[in-house]
């Protein structure tokens, strides 16, 4: 029952949460299957309903009859949950449906009972059975209930796994794992409250719930705070105490060192990303509550901005103050995503030889330009332009970035053999890590977390040294005499039949036989000749020689008419 629910959900939409996909899968699958057992329910004018009973149950085929129904059933009131987030009225509709899937999985397990089913299938059909009893349960809330028959599908699923080679175990644990969040979450409303901690570890462990317990979780984490924030009225930083009034605003405040505890403790990048998002995703929500109270509040923040001599007011420097702690959160995740890159740079020979994408020094320019853009916002913060220990902070950490960003383009520089620019951006380098070196006397608490820039100086001094190397070694193979079997001058076929030279473009689509067209070449003009004689010279009279002509009139006509010559 598992393989085959499994297999199908993950070929038909469930892969991408698409639960619409899969509810039309199981309605066509339905429809073949009714047609190949000639098990039709009446027919387009009348229905005629039937079922499944032991007496027919000649082939498994029958059962998937009832299998499918249960899953078409429970895939709807998924899709239904899934809308239910803008249109709570859809909520009836999922628990109809869930109530529907329970009713096909009771009658799956009582046909199962058969004496001609297997005892695997009958256990199997047994947790199918409790697992959505529990899902329905856990959506009315009756958390005991729902415990007992998560509790009941963890036991089968467990025995299932030990009685079977490990790569049919793989299966049954992966549902034993899905359901177990379930169940501490159910511990946890029935009042164990130990439940808590290891449903936190759950969730840093996964990187962010998902499925049935996804909002669930979420609330109650935001339920436990909301209790501890009621306690809360006013937060500290860089010196100033700011009143905080509004609850989402205390809520964040109260879950930011939790956030970033399990940040620390993420086991692998992709969870840690997914938590930055989960992070910068509430302190957006958190900085819009007071970007609304800021707009009624404009003309008071004005009026105070005149009598207190610049001094900004508490509500714009609590918004100050959560996009310092954004812009901070996004600093952070961009350098976690740059030392990734930096590993993955390091490993470019094993990736390139496992055919996948090798990362780039053009990668890491990127994210280092993001996160200078980051520290010139927190610089121009209201509340902070008079802060010089701030401002001094922020232009160490641009130099540290900066000088990392320019390390990369060197690198960059490197890859296309420009030396003498790399050299230059590695002096730039030094540089900009000297000035940090220098400065970072009375910082060097806030500089922590930073990269070390005297590993960054030992590094650009080897690479400079590889580059001298290499600028060398390429300046003497360009000296180097060639070999006429390897000089190409880019000249046509036509022109260098008397020089032997390996051209591979002779055998290709575009090669180069003659120029064409023609270019134009010079020729020279036709003479031009001018008679100057012709008006000085006198020549002989040729009247003699020329027959006078006789006089011609009306005998003269008349002759010609009828032929006559003179």
């Amino acid at each position: 029952v598992l393989q085959i629910v499994k297999e199908s959900q993950q070929q038909h939409g469930l892969r991408h949460g698409d639960f619409q996909r899969y509810r039309g899968y199981c309605s066509r699958r339905l429809r073949r299957l009714r047609k190949t057992l000639n098990f039709k329910m009446g027919n387009r004018h009348k229905f005629t309903g039937k079922k499944v009973t032991e007496e027919i149950l000649s082939d498994n085929r029958y059962l998937l009859l009832i299998l499918m129904d249960a899953e078409r059933a429970w895939s709807y009131a998924m899709q239904l949950k899934q809308e239910a987030n803008t249109e709570p009225r859809k909520r009836f509709h999922l628990l109809s449906r869930l109530r529907k899937a329970v009713k096909h999985a009771e009658e799956l397990e009582r046909l199962c009972e058969s004496n001609r089913v297997d005892a695997k299938t009958k256990l199997e059909a047994q947790a199918y059975m409790a697992y959505l009893t529990g899902m329905l349960r856990f959506e009315h809330q009756e958390w005991k209930a729902a415990m007992e028959a998560f509790n009941k599908c963890k036991t089968i699923y467990e025995k299932l796994a030990n009685a079977f080679t490990e790569e049919q175990a793989v299966l049954y644990n992966q549902r034993v794992e899905e359901i177990s969040p379930n169940i501490r979450y159910c511990a946890y409303n029935i009042g164990d409250q130990s439940a808590m901690n290891e449903l936190m570890q759950m969730r840093l462990r996964s990187g962010g719930t998902e499925g049935l317990l996804a909002e669930k979780l979420e609330a109650l984490i935001t339920q436990t705070r909301a209790k501890q924030a009621a306690t809360m009225s006013e937060v500290e930083w860089r010196g100033r105490t700011v009143p905080v009034k509004i609850d989402k605003v205390r809520i964040f405040l109260l879950g930011l060192a939790d956030n970033e505890a399990a940040i620390a403790q993420a086991e692998n990048e992709e969870t840690k990303e997914r938590l930055f998002e989960s992070l910068l995703s509430e302190c957006r929500d958190a900085i819009q509550a007071v970007r609304e109270d800021l707009k009624p509040d404009q003309k008071q923040r004005e009026h105070s901005l005149e009598n207190d001599s610049g001094k900004v007011s508490n509500i714009q420097y609590l918004h100050s103050y959560l996009t310092y702690i954004k812009l901070s959160t996004a600093i952070k995740r961009n350098e976690s995503m740059a030392k990734s890159l930096q590993k993955a740079l390091l490993q470019q020979q094993r990736s390139e030889e496992d055919g996948k994408r090798t990362p780039r020094p053009q990668d890491l320019i990127r994210l280092y330009d993001i996160i200078l853009q980051n520290l010139v916002e927190l610089t121009q913060l209201p509340g902070l332009e008079e802060d010089k220990n701030f401002q001094k902070e922020i232009g160490l950490k641009t130099l540290v970035y900066k000088a990392y960003r320019c390390f990369f383009i060197a690198q960059s520089y490197v890859l296309v053999k420009k030396w003498s620019e790399a050299l230059v951006l590695y002096e730039r380098v030094l540089k900009y890590a000297r000035e940090v070196q220098s400065g970072a006397g009375a910082y060097t608490n806030s500089l922590k977390e930073l990269p070390d820039v005297q590993d960054l100086i030992t590094q650009v001094n080897a690479e400079k040294y590889s580059l001298q190397a290499a600028a060398i070694l390429d300046a003497n193979d360009s000296h180097e005499t060639e070999s006429p079997s390897q000089v190409k001058d880019g000249k046509p076929l036509s022109e260098r039949f008397e020089t032997f030279c390996l051209d591979p473009s002779l055998v290709s689509k575009q090669v180069s036989l003659v120029h064409f067209p023609p270019g134009f070449q010079p020729i020279p003009c036709k003479p031009l000749f001018f008679d100057l004689a012709l008006n000085h010279v006198a020549f002989p009279p040729l009247e003699d020689k020329v027959e006078q002509k006789a006089k011609s009139g009306l005998t003269g006509y008349i002759k010609g008419i009828f032929g006559f010559k003179s």
